[in-house]
């Protein structure tokens, strides 16, 4: 069935149906414009874990959502598909989460990797997978680009979205990001992983064609982290929490800091949404709530703002909405998705 005929054969006014498909839409991966690939990763989280079942809760709960979108009219028929978690991927992840867990503790209790032979064993394992998985989400989302789809990744942990990253580099010759996060992800191999979920934009940095990393919403971060920024001759532009409510409190718009926040993107953007961005009754099982954070209509109207402003959105990832068991969490990273699915097809004329 073509989607043509999908469309033509859907009641986006009936019953959320169940029919293993985002919100029940009818589209599969060959007739869909944005295909979202599940990454069921939490391999690296410091705190709490769960986020890898996150694809399957998002799935589960879609089917709570109503499809109009009164800022995209039509907006269901973009055509959006959701790929099933990869098995392997999965059972990879549950095979080493306990070996990371006994390395993060020992590490917390003030052992060493260097006194500690054992843990240098672990962490060479779990490298060795998270670099497997940076391969495989590589070639996964250099496939679905080479058949004209949209692709935005959904974790998982924030660390997944490495080689997605990596083959838009390949593709575009210079792009920044918008990261909303409640941290700054710039640790160098946070507590001996190289590829760190807290280490996500330290090595993203490594991308050449990268030319901007605006984060909005931080309020948890290390010295390091902010030296680094300052030191980064205004690669990396950091619109604190603090300093966007203090602002608020002395007479400041919203919108008017939604239009310094997008003036510091170029055309070609990215957007990493780290669920935690958000004010954590909306996310309260994620990896590592913080207090503070966005409401929701504001991350939405940022998002708008930013295609509204002639920016081509090129890609996305969402990370770090709780798993399965979490119907809350499953409810609004549902949400999120299909907003954000919908924004990136409008920004390059998808409809």
């Amino acid at each position: 069935m073509t989607k043509a005929e999908q469309i033509a054969n859907f009641d986006p006014n009936g019953v959320g149906l169940r029919n293993g498909h985002f919100i029940g839409l009818p589209f599969t991966e060959e007739t869909a414009s944005v295909v979202f690939l599940s990454v069921p990763w939490d391999l690296t989280v410091s705190y709490g874990r769960g986020t890898a079942s996150a694809p399957e809760n998002i799935l589960e709960c879609s089917t709570q959502l109503d499809l109009y979108d009164p800022e995209i009219p039509d907006a269901w028929k973009t055509g959006l598909y959701l790929k099933p978690s990869n098995p392997e991927i999965l059972r990879l992840n549950h095979q080493l989460r306990g070996k990371a867990e006994l390395l993060i503790e020992e590490l917390e209790f003030g052992d060493t990797i260097e006194e500690s032979p054992h843990l240098d064993d672990i962490q060479k394992e779990i490298n060795q997978a998270c670099e497997y998985l940076r391969n495989w989400v590589y070639r996964e989302a250099t496939e679905l680009l080479d058949a004209g789809k949209l692709v935005g990744i959904l974790g998982g942990e924030h660390s997944v979205p490495l080689g997605y990253l990596q083959a838009l580099g390949e593709r575009h010759e210079a792009f920044g990001i918008l990261q909303i996060d409640a941290h700054c992800d710039l640790r160098p191999a946070y507590e001996g992983f190289v590829y760190s979920h807290a280490s996500i934009f330290y090595n993203a940095l490594a991308i050449p064609q990268i030319t901007k990393l605006v984060q909005v919403g931080i309020r948890d971060c290390c010295e390091q982290e902010v030296q680094l920024a300052a030191d980064s001759d205004g690669r990396i532009q950091i619109f604190y929490e603090e300093q966007l409510r203090r602002e608020q409190f002395n007479g400041r718009r919203w919108a008017d800091q939604v239009e310094e926040i997008i003036a510091a993107l170029p055309p070609l953007v990215y957007i990493s949404f780290d669920i935690d961005g958000l004010d954590p009754k909306l996310c309260p099982n994620t990896g590592t709530p913080v207090p503070g954070g966005l409401e929701l209509s504001e991350a939405f109207y940022l998002l708008k703002r930013v295609v509204e402003s002639g920016r081509r959105i090129i890609g996305f990832d969402l990370c770090e909405v709780g798993g399965r068991g979490q119907e809350w969490d499953g409810n609004v990273g549902a949400r999120v998705l299909y907003r954000l699915g919908n924004l990136m097809a409008l920004s390059v004329g998808g409809q």
